[in-house]
């Protein structure tokens, strides 16, 4: 067998999985290396034929363990579920697989993606590369293993999920690219829930124009998903875009002041002070915006998701989903037992032996959310602090929400087709896009966290604060490392629902920053 560039790669990767399978980033590693180095030959082939299959044609794909695929197990980091293998694989599978990907594994996570840090999984704790001895590291969550098998080239990119954060806060803990997709962009069929109004599948990689490869083969409609964006609506964004009025080249970069909080660490605040300014240096403009409902987002996060997360792990009973708690669990069936009252015994004895400790919290804060006495003082207040996010974003950027607004009407332009915009246009025109931080700070010791934990079990959330208000509004966004006192730090660049490709044209621009000052600063 001759050795193409794929077959290279391939071995290449499969070094790496076994050099770092310690970290415990794969629940699933490769097993069979000889089928995958076939598909990557077959692969050189079709390249050398010139007839691939796509970009991403022969390069390894890490898979979340929380997406189904047919011939591998499906557990969501949970006992609940350990040995389930899904009759059928999700969408953005298959689609992977059309595209001639090779499926490098299935990674590690929080359970049921209930997590920032990806140390609550059954499967035991992602564990980083960049720690000291001694000193171990979270890498985030709660894709965390999917961030670390592309940041150690196990693989050449890998599927998250996202539901507040989940494929952007590890990425920037591990130097990576986090890609997440507008709401709706992405099929979720075949991807267990967590959130059904917040997740979306992202894409992490090790420089954004692989990211984009890979969205390129997994977006579109998908009739299976009733939460994917129409044809009709996916034309409608395209004559948005088409019909903006804005420079293509010269970007309106915006700069929310309610992200300028005294807890920010100082080395990302220098980061993104330096990224900013090498992006003016090359002609875009910097604007101060506000977006006042954030302090309220984070609050707001905490109320619907585990709320919907609740609602969707209630077939988990041991009896229609799910493992059964054997009758020896510390979950006594006898009625004068505190735990044992009540008619639904099997069901709580099931849930208490076979979830972790943060999904029975978010279970518990969700249901209650949701009770009769609760939910107008938090659902619902929740769903009205949602909207005004959404409006603050549509207020701050210059396209107007492509499925609320009607289109714009066609820019003026010069002769060579750019488009013009007056002195007065400039004044009162929204941004194209927005810069933050993607974290309040540099990925943490785990010890450090074990001791917040004890002290407040909520600390966690903090660690969304940046990446929740894109969530709510479901907008694209995408984590980027810069690199700012020897320290690689994520800086999130966020867009107008729909408005991708300018997301991930504003990442490789800080990219190249990058590659032509090797650091910033």
């Amino acid at each position: 067998m001759s050795v193409g560039r794929f077959v290279q790669q391939a071995k290449q990767c499969l070094k790496k999985q076994a050099e770092y399978s310690k970290l415990n980033a794969f629940v699933l590693p490769i097993t069979s290396h000889e089928s995958v180095l076939q598909r990557c030959h077959d692969a050189d082939d079709r390249q050398v034929n010139g007839d691939p299959l796509s970009p991403i044609d022969g390069q390894l794909v890490a898979i979340k363990e929380n997406i189904c695929t047919l011939h591998e197990r499906t557990t969501c980091a949970s006992a609940i579920l350990q040995g389930y293998q899904s009759p059928f694989s999700a969408t953005v599978v298959e689609k992977l697989i059309a595209a001639g990907a090779v499926l490098a594994g299935k990674t590690n996570l929080d359970e049921f993606g209930m997590g920032s840090h990806s140390l609550n999984s059954i499967h035991g704790p992602v564990k980083s590369s960049w720690s000291e001895p001694g000193e171990d590291r979270t890498v985030g969550g709660s894709s965390g293993g999917s961030a670390l098998a592309v940041g150690t080239e196990q693989c050449f990119a890998a599927l998250g999920t996202d539901t507040g954060g989940s494929v952007r806060l590890p990425a920037a803990w591990t130097g990576t690219v986090g890609f997440k997709p507008s709401y709706g962009m992405v099929s979720r069929y075949g991807v267990v829930a967590y959130a059904n109004s917040l997740d979306t599948v992202g894409v992490m990689a090790r420089d954004v124009a692989a990211a984009k490869q890979v969205y390129d083969q997994i977006r579109g409609h998908d009739p299976h998903d009733p939460t994917s964006l129409p044809p009709s609506s996916l034309s409608r964004i395209q004559t948005h875009l088409q019909q903006s009025r804005r420079n293509p080249h010269k970007f309106r970069i915006g700069i929310p002041i309610e992200y300028l909080v005294s807890e920010l660490d100082p080395t990302t605040r220098t980061a993104w002070s330096l990224a900013l300014h090498s992006l003016h240096k090359q002609g875009h403009t910097i604007h101060h915006i506000s977006l006042p409902t954030t302090k309220s987002a984070l609050s707001a996060y905490y109320v619907l998701a585990p709320a919907e997360a609740s609602s969707n792990v209630a077939k988990y009973d041991g009896v229609r989903y799910g493992n059964k708690a054997p009758p020896s669990s510390s979950y006594s069936t006898d009625n004068n037992h505190p735990r044992g009252k009540g008619k639904n015994v099997l069901f709580s004895r099931t849930r208490g032996a076979h979830f972790g400790a943060e999904v029975q919290r978010r279970i518990l804060l969700g249901s209650y959310t949701l009770s009769s006495t609760a939910i107008d003082n938090y659902f619902i207040r929740a769903q009205k602090v949602r909207r005004l996010v959404q409006r603050d974003f549509n207020r701050a950027f210059a396209l107007p929400h492509p499925l609320v607004c009607p289109p714009p009407s066609p820019p003026p332009t010069t002769s060579s087709g750019t488009p013009t915009m007056s002195a007065d246009d400039r004044k009162t025109a929204g941004v194209d896009v927005i810069i933050t931080p993607t974290s309040l700070r540099l990925a943490p010791l785990i010890a450090d966290l074990e001791r917040e934990k004890e002290e407040d079990p909520t600390r966690q959330f903090y660690e969304d604060l940046y990446t929740v208000p894109a969530s709510l509004a479901g907008l694209p966004a995408v984590s980027v490392p810069v690199e700012a006192g020897g320290e690689k730090v994520g800086l999130q660049v966020i867009g107008q629902f729909g408005d991708d490709e300018t997301v991930l044209r504003v990442g490789r621009k800080m990219e190249e920053l990058l590659r032509t000052k090797k650091r910033l600063g």
